[in-house]
């Protein structure tokens, strides 16, 4: 059994700024995403109206200052933090809380308290 309250899934440096990039923890797809800033986010890759494994190949982008992800498959509009669907009345996008100890980016499938 896989532990998922931290698991490493790469290098910090393995990831591209406004590229994502999906990880298998356990039964579950994550997607990635780094931006300019550095701010570093985790969110389910499973897009919530299709179920399609395609969230990591979303367009990255901001609306009113939020950063976004657009499901690469039907364009909803997801807040990277909170997971809400900011273009229609929808499923939010599972958030996972992601961290980076001495250069290893960690996630955990547990609820993040503070999103």
């Amino acid at each position: 059994m896989i532990d998922t309250r931290w698991v490493e899934l790469c290098g910090l440096g393995e990831l591209e700024p406004f590229w994502g990039e999906a990880a298998l923890v356990g039964d579950r797809q994550v997607a990635l995403f780094l931006l300019s800033g550095g701010q570093l986010y985790a969110v389910s890759n499973r897009c919530p109206v299709s179920g399609a494994q395609v969230m990591s190949r979303g367009i990255v982008g901001s609306k009113g200052g939020r950063p976004t992800i657009a499901s690469p498959l039907h364009k909803q509009v997801y807040d990277l933090e909170t997971g809400e669907c900011l273009s229609e009345d929808g499923q939010a996008l599972d958030t996972f809380p992601v961290r980076v100890v001495d250069g290893l980016v960690q996630v955990s499938l547990e609820p993040d308290p503070v999103r």
